[in-house]
């Protein structure tokens, strides 16, 4: 039996990706413990799962709502730079306090989100082994492709690529804060100073929830980068009943756990689908109160809630209006499910250009009015969209929580990188 530690930012989805590898890894016998400020220790619902609290005096009960507020705004230019001085609190946190609490847990192996620095950082400087686990889009950097975080498309001209390269020095001044403190974190811990996410991933594997088929095409991938799709629960959740008439399209639309709150984008989409006598359903994360889900039944919605068991609703939508997080991207590939990407931050614009790119949807402009949208809307209800299909089928191929624990178990046991092309 192994210890695993886990290593991710305090954001939702990140820790039910993990939580899903952590049971399947418990499951197989194993100990898994996420080690994070106390506050994101309510997303943990499996008992079995350990948490360590860390950050007592800089992340303390509380701080963790503020922090997500921040980070449901990042589209302007002080939203960005409050979300890049969280990311770096942080990092600095786990830097200092990780090494001793591995160390007093008895932890053999550390699973590191992409997304957060520290965890790769301290392992190597512990002599642990670690797996890199991209939740959002994969990091891994190629000189012909845009940063996953950029919104442009795939192009090989000239013009693109300097676009790119212009592009990747931006970021990285912007990321200066990150850089200072890794280093700083690498000369305490003794190790090569890195400058950024990209330059911590795992030796040994890295994981993927994404499908090869989804990306840009890709000429030096690491032959142990892994794309097993979502890491969800072996077990699907229940779904709930919605009276949908047979004979209208089904439109269901979510903007995730972090901007679920962004009430004028919902009553174009109501709008839109009014236009075109479209059903649809709205789930915003429990971002919006009585009233303003009220006033989106006036604009048009059908029916407005909380949460819903996504995939099990993508099986009834004939389309899903989505910010491009990867979980509901994802969930659409599974259930072929047109999407249209309508993206705010972080990653979403690199999904929404992947998406367009793979012929599994079409991508719009987050401001975009009720015309745009039902006119988009037709387009993809209007014409069959094959590629998704494919998509499905790599998807149903790509072996998920479980190949992702298989990974994981044979790193553990072989200490030497796994290849992709050898695993099941």
């Amino acid at each position: 039996m192994s210890h695993f530690a886990v290593v991710a930012p305090a954001y939702y989805s990140h820790f039910q990706a993990f939580q899903a590898l952590a049971v399947e890894l418990i499951e197989r016998g194993h100990r898994v413990t996420f080690f994070q400020q106390a506050d994101a220790r309510v997303w943990l619902s499996d008992a079995r799962i350990g948490f360590h609290a860390l950050g007592r005096s800089t992340h303390g009960p509380g701080c963790l709502a503020d922090s997500l507020r921040r980070a449901g705004q990042p589209c302007h230019p002080l939203g960005l730079k409050r979300l890049i001085d969280q990311l770096v609190s942080s990092t600095a946190m786990l830097c200092a306090e990780l090494p001793a609490a591995l160390a007093r847990q008895g932890i053999d192996a550390v699973l590191c989100d992409e997304m957060e620095a520290a965890g790769a950082l301290v392992a190597e400087a512990s002599g642990l082994p670690y797996i890199s686990v991209a939740c959002a889009l994969p990091v891994n950097r190629e000189p012909h492709l845009p940063l996953s975080v950029m919104p442009f498309a795939y192009a090989e001209d000239e013009r693109s690529l300097r676009l790119y390269e212009g592009s990747r020095k931006v970021h990285d001044w912007l990321m200066r804060p990150l850089r200072q403190v890794l280093h700083e974190a690498a000369r305490q811990l003794h190790v090569a100073p890195r400058d950024g996410v990209h330059e911590g991933l795992s030796p040994l594997a890295q994981i993927s929830q994404t499908i090869a088929a989804l990306d840009f095409p890709r000429r030096a991938a690491p032959a142990h980068l892994h794309h097993v799709g979502p890491l969800r629960p072996t077990l699907p959740e229940p779904c709930g009943g919605w009276p949908v008439d047979p004979l209208r399209p089904l439109v269901f639309a979510s903007l995730g756990t972090l901007q679920g709150e962004r009430l004028g984008m919902f009553r174009q989409m109501a709008r839109a689908c009014r236009q075109m006598n479209l059903q649809l359903l709205i789930a915003h994360c429990g971002a919006l109160d009585k009233t303003r889900e009220a006033l989106l039944l006036d604009e048009g919605a059908s029916w407005v809630t909380a949460f819903v068991a996504q995939r099990q609703v993508l099986q009834q939508a004939d389309a899903v209006i989505t910010h491009g997080g990867l979980n509901t991207v994802m969930d659409a590939i599974a259930t072929q499910t047109p999407m249209l990407v309508m993206p705010i931050a972080f990653d979403q614009h690199g999904v929404a250009a992947r998406v367009s790119y793979s012929g599994a949807g079409l991508q719009l402009n987050r401001r975009a009015r009720a015309p745009r949208i039902a006119e988009a809307l037709d387009a993809l209800l209007a014409r069959p969209l094959p590629r998704l299909a494919q998509l499905a089928a790599q998807l149903q191929q790509a072996g998920g929580t479980r190949r992702a624990a298989d990974i994981v178990e044979q790193v553990l046991r072989s200490g030497r990188p796994v290849l992709a092309e050898a695993t099941p």
